[in-house]
C-alpha cells in the first residue's frame, strides 16, 4: 500500500512538473503578442523573438499543371512580428490570394495604414489562379493586428479542400542530397534554409528566416513522380548563377522580385517549380543553393 501511494505521489509530481513546463512555455509569448492572436483570431508560435501567425489556404483544392498539391506545398500564407531597438514592432507577411481577392485585400491593407511591398505569382498553370501579396508595417503590435485583421477577414470563403495526397518520398535521401533536413507537414516535405550569412535589419529589428529571409524547397509526391516548388533568397550577384543552375537542371523559373523594399542589403527572391524523380529535383535545388551564400 505504501509502495502504491509512493508511485501515485511520484506520478502526480511528474504531472505537476509537466504542467509547470507547459505553463512557463506559454508565458514566453509576450503579453502584447498574445493580444495579437486574440485580435486576429488565429494561432501562432513565438520563436527567435518572432511571433509568426499562419494564414493557410485550406479552403482551396489547387492543381499545378494538373498535378494536385496540398496546402503546405506553397499555399500557407503568414505574417510575422518582431521588435526593433526602440520596442517598435516590425510586421512582414505573405498572403495567399485568389484573383478576385487581390484588390479588396490590397485596399483593406492600404486603407488601414499598412504597405503592400510585392504582388506576384509563384506558379504557372495553377488552378485556381493564386497570387502572393507581401505586407509590411511598423508600430505597436496590437495596432498592427487591428490593421491587418480587416484584410484577413476577406480571405477564404470557398468550399473545403479535397483530401491531400499521401506522401511516398524518401525524405532521408532528399535531405542527404540537399545537405539540410526538413519538416514533414501532411504529404509535404519542406526544407527551409535561413540566410544567416546576411545581416539584414529594419529599425534595428533583425530580419531573419522566420521574418521571411530564407530559401526553401517543398517536395510532394513519390520518389519516381514528385513535384518541387520553392523560393531562393539572393543578393544581386547571385541571381544569374542561380538562374543558370535551375535551368540547367530542368527547373522552371516562375518569378523574380523583391519581397522587402526598405532593407539593406537589397534581397531578391526567385520562385521555381518542377516535376520529375525526387532525387533529380533535389539535385537541381542543391545546385541553385550552391550558388548562394546561404548554402552552408
Amino acid at each position: 500500500m505504501r509502495k502504491q501511494s509512493r508511485t501515485v505521489g511520484q506520478f502526480l509530481l511528474m504531472l505537476g512538473v509537466v504542467a509547470s513546463a507547459v505553463f512557463l512555455n506559454a508565458q514566453e509569448v509576450p503579453a502584447d503578442y498574445q493580444q495579437v492572436l486574440k485580435i486576429v483570431g488565429k494561432s501562432g508560435d513565438y520563436k527567435q523573438n518572432v511571433l509568426k501567425v499562419n494564414v493557410p489556404r485550406n479552403d482551396q483544392h489547387i492543381t499545378i499543371a494538373d498535378y494536385p498539391v496540398p496546402t503546405p506545398f506553397g499555399f500557407g500564407g503568414w505574417f510575422a512580428l518582431t521588435k526593433g531597438d526602440d520596442g517598435t514592432d516590425v510586421m512582414m507577411g505573405d498572403l495567399v490570394l485568389l484573383e478576385d481577392e487581390v484588390n479588396p485585400v490590397m485596399s483593406a491593407l492600404l486603407d488601414h495604414g499598412l504597405e503592400v511591398t510585392a504582388l506576384h505569382n509563384h506558379f504557372f498553370w495553377d488552378k485556381p489562379r493564386v497570387f502572393f501579396m507581401h505586407v509590411h508595417g511598423h508600430g505597436k503590435a496590437v495596432d498592427l493586428a487591428s490593421q491587418i485583421k480587416p484584410a484577413l477577414d476577406l480571405i477564404g470563403h470557398a468550399a473545403p479542400a479535397l483530401s491531400a495526397p499521401k506522401s511516398g518520398l524518401d525524405t532521408t535521401a532528399i535531405a542527404k542530397i540537399v545537405g539540410h533536413e526538413g519538416e514533414q507537414t501532411g504529404a509535404v516535405y519542406k526544407i527551409t534554409i535561413g540566410r544567416d550569412d546576411l545581416h539584414v535589419s529594419e529599425m534595428g529589428a533583425p530580419i531573419n528566416a522566420r521574418m521571411g529571409l530564407n530559401t526553401w524547397a517543398a517536395f510532394v509526391g513519390t520518389n519516381d513522380k514528385a513535384a518541387i516548388a520553392g523560393d531562393v533568397a539572393m543578393q544581386a550577384n547571385e541571381v544569374t548563377p542561380v538562374l543558370k543552375a535551375l535551368r540547367n537542371n530542368g527547373l522552371d523559373v516562375v518569378a523574380i522580385h523583391h519581397h522587402m523594399t526598405a532593407t539593406q542589403p537589397t534581397i531578391y527572391f526567385l520562385h521555381y517549380w518542377g516535376t520529375g524523380p525526387a532525387e533529380k529535383l533535389a539535385t537541381g535545388f542543391k545546385a541553385a543553393l550552391a550558388e548562394t551564400g546561404g548554402r552552408n
